[in-house]
């Protein structure tokens, strides 16, 4: 004999009206993940000599199709600057900078910025038809 009081194997229809909700707050939380490696980009854009030796190398956030954020180091060469009175000068009298260009560091952030505010909208929106729909 079946039991009656066994509840269907598909999620309730109030978790799929909040589904939206949820979407739209995975993207915010990735998109911020995005802007704090941005910052850190920005914020190190000079720094000749980290703790492990070297300038600073650019990090960038790559999201897999699973939702997760890996952080990569770009390993493209820094410039080097004729400076030979800088404390990280080498013998020859340059200096390898971090490989961190602002042009593309803003670019970056305009787009994360853009693409929070649109998740930001969609919640924003969701959240006032769900709202109304329990009004009704």
């Amino acid at each position: 004999m079946a039991n009656r009081l066994s509840f269907p194997l598909l999620p309730r229809p109030i978790r799929q009206m909040l589904q939206p909700l949820d979407i739209s707050s995975s993207g915010m939380s990735t998109q911020q993940r995005f802007l704090e490696v941005i910052a850190k980009n920005i914020s190190n854009a000079s720094t000749t000599r980290t703790p492990d030796g070297g300038p600073y190398k650019r990090e960038v956030a790559v999201a897999d199709g699973s939702g997760s954020i890996k952080i990569v180091e770009d390993q493209t060469p820094g410039q080097e600057v004729y400076d030979p009175g800088h404390p990280d000068a080498n013998a020859d009298g340059y200096v390898r900078y971090p490989n961190v260009d602002m042009n593309n560091e803003l670019v970056d952030l305009m787009i994360a910025r853009r693409v929070f505010e649109a998740n930001a909208s969609v919640f924003q929106a969701a959240k006032s038809m769900l709202r109304r729909a329990l009004d009704i």
